[in-house]
């Protein structure tokens, strides 16, 4: 049953007051309804008038929020990656943990796998508690990326887990020929070997989250009647059909604010589409944010979700 929803697209096209407004409008409709917002930059809090932070807090009736602390996911995925690498190989010390995790919280990926592990944790601890978990997410890139790490790292992870099948099944022929080999000493069956164990234990969670992404979740792009937010909705499609992930709806902000010239690209024409024109005069409320339209959205959602339980 798909209970997840995501908003997607540039910054600035209004992804935060699409998925404020969804949320309440659901909230009021009576659904027990948890909002998270994965931008690093939250306005999630602002949008519904109240303070926020890692944990949900409660907005109205039947409505919590929370804002993912990204900087505090980043320092837990490196603890924990620190802790695994002690634990598999504290025959050797020599090397600098430090200075070595010092280096890789500023990798690439560190922070995509931090939203990644925030969204698992949100989804495995807190959304049996609600009906639906809308997503305010960031921009395009981190959005992207975050969303292809379970097939890219899954393909990467099933690839170490051959190579280590292998490396234990040599090390089985060399006891075999020489018992007292130093070979002898360490973990010749995958059943024992915490490192195929952990890599197993990796698959399983990535393929939980390639399946919440691509069978559990509405994905809907957010544009504005401009030509660049139209060129980002292309790629998220394009990205987004290339991971198997299919696309719910395509949302149109600002179309009565925005006098831009646009034109809506063909490949985005089989999409459900829904229009926003509130006024120039901006949001102040929550009310103001359930007076923007958003009840065929939340109709269309709700219309969907049965055909899927």
């Amino acid at each position: 049953m798909r209970d997840s929803v995501f908003f997607l697209g540039k910054g600035g096209v209004g992804k935060t007051t699409l998925s404020s407004a969804l949320a309440l409008a659901l909230a009021r409709h009576g659904k027990r309804v948890l909002v998270a917002s994965l931008d690093p930059a939250h306005n999630l809090g602002d949008s519904l008038k109240v303070k926020l932070d890692g944990e949900p807090k409660n907005v109205e009736k039947n409505l919590d929020a929370l804002e993912v602390n990204l900087a505090w996911w980043v320092d837990k995925y490196l603890e924990e990656s620190r802790e695994q690498l002690k634990l598999n190989y504290s025959y050797n010390m020599t090397l600098n943990l430090d200075s070595f995790f010092g280096i890789l919280k500023y990798s690439p990926g560190t922070e995509e796998y931090a939203v990644l592990w925030a969204i698992e944790d949100i989804h495995s601890r807190l959304a049996p508690s609600y009906d639906f978990v809308v997503f305010d997410t960031p921009p395009t890139a981190l959005s992207l990326r975050f969303l292809s790490m379970p097939t890219i790292s899954g393909l990467w992870v099933a690839e170490l887990t051959k190579l280590r099948e292998r490396i234990l099944k040599d090390r089985q022929t060399i006891v075999r020929l020489d018992p007292d080999s130093p070979v002898a000493k360490g973990t010749v069956d995958k059943s024992d070997d915490k490192v195929y164990g952990k890599l197993g234990s990796i698959r399983t969670r990535l393929a939980a989250l390639e399946v919440l992404f691509s069978k559990h979740s509405f994905m809907n792009i957010v544009v504005n009647p401009d030509q660049l937010s139209m060129y980002e909705a292309l790629r998220i499609k394009d990205e987004l059909e290339r991971l198997g992930i299919p696309l719910s709806a395509l949302c149109l902000n600002k179309h009565g604010v925005s006098e831009a010239a646009y034109e809506l690209p063909a490949e985005l024409h089989h999409l459900p589409k829904f229009t926003y024109s509130f006024s120039r005069d901006g949001i102040f409320t929550r009310d103001d944010l359930v007076s923007i339209g958003i009840e065929p959205l939340m109709n269309h959602i709700l219309s969907e979700r049965k055909t899927t339980r």
